[in-house]
């Protein structure tokens, strides 16, 4: 057994992690740094986050042993074309120890390959934004969505987040007393849920609250929206249908109708046991009822096999993902159940 390590790391803008492994898929380091994205954080703070996970991943052994490695993060491709930002994390790919080349993929392909090892199939990623992707001999081929929360990003959480203040807006608009999410909503934005004697001073102070912030934030509420859909509080049930076909929507934009390749769901909205994952899971289920459906795993692994692939002594990369994502079973899809 080749005594060959490789190292992956799944980057965002909150935090960063990388792991390494062996071949036989021992886990052999791991390390968590701050967020890393040079988009949103410039090139040399995230390189610098990038050097202390690697740090983390490889302080138990010998940096010559690793042979390859992977980076997963949103925005690849500007990082690609920006050479002080490649030469920042070239830097730190040296300063951890390591000699080995290491490759550039997209949090999309990464999320892709966290859920299975097929090379064609799709990603489904919700979480504060929404996007879609066709993947092809493990590439990302077209995308849908995407586009940020001013232009796009249909069923994401900044749009449950929007739609839930734009319901309880309206319902102060009419007179109506705002039902269980509304008054939720009104707590996260104002403390209270108590509604003026004169409700346009309350619609004016939730106006005033959202837009004092960042306008993204607003996917801060999606939480609320998915508890309050566990209780089949009405509004909310609505707002994750409606989310829910958003979501699907995107996928049919770049998914033939009959393909029978995977579907592979990310992101904080779709995996787990959340409300607004089983409806899509219902309505990917109805359009495609032959294609299975994952749930993403971890990124930072899914880097590390993607680097292994690599490796002339890797000869069945499926097999090397069976033992990295053990007891990794598909999505049930149900296209009968009611969400």
């Amino acid at each position: 057994m080749s005594d060959a390590v490789v190292v992956g790391l799944d980057v965002g803008g909150t935090s960063t992690r990388a792991i390494a492994l062996t071949l036989a898929g021992e886990r052999l380091g791991t390390g968590r740094a701050g967020g890393g994205n040079p988009t949103s954080h410039g090139a040399e703070r995230a390189a610098a986050e990038l050097l202390t996970a690697l740090r983390g991943a490889v302080r138990a052994i010998d940096p010559a042993r690793v042979r390859a490695g992977a980076i997963g993060l949103a925005g690849a491709g500007r990082l690609r074309a920006d050479p002080d930002g490649r030469a920042a994390f070239d830097r730190a790919w040296s300063d951890a120890g390591l000699r080995c080349p290491y490759t550039v993929h997209s949090d999309a392909l990464v999320g892709y390959a966290s859920g299975t090892a097929a090379p064609d199939g799709t990603i489904l990623v919700a979480g504060t934004g929404a996007i879609a992707a066709q993947v092809r001999d493990l590439r990302l081929d077209r995308v849908a969505d995407g586009h940020g929360w001013l232009l796009g990003d249909a069923g994401s959480g900044f749009w449950l987040g929007r739609e839930a203040v734009r319901a309880l807006l309206a319902d102060l608009d009419t007179g109506r007393a705002p039902g269980p999410l509304g008054r939720r909503v009104l707590v996260e934005l104002l403390g209270a849920d108590r509604v003026a004697d004169r409700p346009r001073d309350t619609v004016d102070a939730v106006v005033q609250a959202v837009t004092r912030r960042p306008a993204v934030e607003l996917a801060r509420l999606a939480p609320l929206v998915v508890s309050a859909a566990v209780e089949t509080e009405p509004v909310a049930v609505v707002l994750v249908d409606e989310a829910a076909g958003l979501l699907a929507g995107s996928v049919t934009r770049i998914r033939p109708d009959d393909a029978p390749t995977p579907l592979v769901l990310g992101g904080g909205l779709l995996t787990g046991s959340t409300p607004l994952g089983a409806a899509v899971r219902v309505k990917v289920g109805r359009r495609w009822p032959n294609a299975p459906v994952h749930s993403a795993g971890d990124g930072a692994v899914a880097a590390a096999w993607l680097a292994a692939r690599a490796l002339p002594e890797v000869t069945d990369p499926v097999a090397l993902h069976a033992l990295l994502f053990p007891g990794h079973r598909p999505a049930a899809t149900t296209p009968d159940e009611t969400p």
